[in-house]
């Protein structure tokens, strides 16, 4: 694993990918004149390094004159069945929801030429070879740590990509090709995650349905509930069967336009997994989910395949992982999920941001200093309506030298240099607990008062912090001390109404992410919508074809 680790990031060879590719020629010079045609290329690449982008901490020319250097500049792909063993490793790509087109795929299966001089030949012989060099090495960069820079989407991005060892992987790169060993290469380089395994043959299943022309859509129509005959039953029947990825054959009874329990249990799993009302009823966003087309729902696991190059690697150990487009936390125990939860998170126009970083201390009792934001959108304009708000509310107004101010005295059209704070207990908005870490958005997890929120099926209702339900029983995993700190110690500490802040034995690697499919251990896939609409821009970014570089 570290190994093709290694090779993976010892040469970004992108750029070499444009230029259009020619097979070997019938009756080759000698492999010392190719190998100079290679030296004499990677001199002319050296020139033109200025134009090519420092990826992934290693430049273009330097990570490919070190692999033909280790070489002695002989070619790599000019054994027999070498090239038809990347092409086919390089066409399996699609199975990883990446474009095998990218890597020049199709111009080096193209056959041979006639033969020009000897000089020609042998020019055509050294391009064919750095291009499959290119083409082998970006697919395996891509596989490893992904396509996309996902700082280019996300500029707080601050999860670490995996890393590998240049030098060693420059080694290991002759002796895999050396060997014909390119599949092997390509599958130790995918995350070896069993979840990356599931969402393969997700995307294969799915394109197999495409491939049958899809699955059929339920018309419009009155709300299909159980007990009803509709013509429009038989269609949800064959819908729910045509997704090869969502569940078992459905029999149908006698009459396939009833809509019996069979059919109503179906739905309610169905809406459950997509995140919406489980009432086994097919109204219209039920329906809305059941007719997104197979290849939208191809591209949304295409989408969470290149997150999961990026983010894969993140889960061991003992760490807390916040789901935020399904509204999920979990806590891994030796990367284990022993414990999950419901949560709620930020609005669509107040997102929860997706970073990584250690949960270091939790506070009982807290108070609640109320955020620039929420103060300015929401406090004031209740204020302004509702001169009580505040004391209704318990939120004390504090002036820069954090003296308390009577609010009678405050302009509240044109408030200055004031905090507003809400005092621990009742009602206060972080409920009994809340759970920190160092972040520059100001986020964190907590309790709340308005438990209700939890039984949405879509959560996004807060200005951004995360709203944990039962998260005492987090607290208790967190601090991880029976004998000071177990859940009567934790309950009895709370009911003293006093505020105290207790620091973890030792930090907990905590990880805030985005991710819109699940691959269920019986292979169904849930899609869950979403909800901060950043599936498209990754998809553009992922669909983007790689840029031509290489010098003619």
């Amino acid at each position: 694993m570290r190994r093709i680790g290694r090779l993976v990031l010892a040469v970004v060879v992108v750029g070499l990918l444009g230029a259009a590719g020619r097979g070997a020629a019938q009756s080759p010079p000698p492999a010392d004149a190719v190998a100079e045609r290679l030296r004499e290329r990677i001199e002319q690449l050296h020139e033109a390094d200025v134009r090519a982008p420092a990826v992934g901490g290693a430049r273009l020319v330097e990570g490919v004159a070190a692999f033909y250097q280790q070489r002695g500049f002989a070619p790599a792909w000019e054994a027999p069945g070498r090239r038809a063993a990347l092409v086919a490793a390089l066409r399996g790509l699609a199975n990883d929801g990446l474009d095998p087109r990218d890597y020049g795929v199709d111009a080096l299966a193209r056959p041979p030429e006639p033969n020009a001089s000897l000089l020609e030949d042998a020019t055509r012989r050294a391009d064919a070879d750095l291009r499959a060099t290119a083409a082998c090495f970006a697919a395996l960069q891509h596989l490893y740590r992904g396509k996309v820079d996902p700082r280019s989407l996300d500029p707080g991005w601050n999860l670490e990509p995996r890393d590998a060892d240049v030098a060693q992987g420059l080694r290991d790169a002759s002796v895999a090709i050396g060997e014909g060993r390119i599949a092997e290469a390509f599958a130790q380089a995918r995350p070896q995650h069993p979840l990356y395994g599931r969402l393969r043959d997700a995307l294969r299943r799915l394109r197999e349905t495409e491939a049958r022309g899809g699955w059929p859509s339920v018309p419009a129509g009155p709300t299909l509930r159980e007990g009803m005959v509709d013509p429009r039953v038989a269609l949800l029947r064959r819908r729910l069967t045509a997704d090869e990825v969502a569940g078992e054959t459905l029999a149908a009874p006698q009459d396939a336009d009833v809509f019996d329990a069979t059919l109503a249990a179906a739905v309610r799993r169905f809406q459950t997994e997509q995140l919406l009302d489980a009432d086994g009823a097919v109204g219209p966003a039920t329906r809305a989910a059941l007719d997104v087309p197979v290849h939208a729902r191809i591209d949304q696991v295409r989408v969470n395949m290149e997150r999961a190059r990026w983010l894969l690697h993140q889960i061991r150990g003992d760490f807390v992982l916040v789901d935020i487009a399904g509204y999920r936390i979990t806590y891994f125990k030796g990367a284990q999920p022993e414990w999950r939860s419901r949560v709620v998170v930020g609005r669509p126009y107040r997102r929860t941001p997706a970073f990584k970083s250690e949960i270091t201390y939790v506070t009982f009792n807290p108070t609640w200093t109320v955020p620039p934001t929420i103060l300015h959108n929401d406090i004031l304009p209740k204020l302004r309506r509702k001169p009580g708000y505040l004391a209704a509310n318990r939120i004390r107004v504090l002036d820069a030298g954090g003296r308390e101010v009577p609010p009678g005295r405050v302009d509240w059209k044109h408030p200055q240099g004031l905090t507003l704070r809400q005092d621990a207990g009742p009602g206060n908005s972080l409920g009994r607990v809340v759970i920190r870490f160092p972040n520059p958005y100001a986020v964190y997890l907590h309790d709340t008062p308005h438990t209700e929120l939890f039984g949405a099926g879509q959560r996004a209702f807060s200005s951004g912090c995360i709203r944990v339900e039962r998260p005492l029983e987090l607290v208790e995993r967190l601090l991880d001390d029976p004998a000071n700190w177990n859940r009567a110690a934790i309950d009895a500490a709370i009911a003293t109404g006093a505020t105290r802040t207790v620091n973890l034995a030792r930090p907990v690697p905590l990880l805030l992410l985005y991710w819109t499919v699940d691959v269920l251990p019986d292979g169904r896939v849930a899609y869950k919508p979403d909800v901060y609409a950043r599936d498209a821009e990754l998809l553009h970014a992922l669909d983007a074809h790689l840029p031509a570089t290489m010098p003619r």
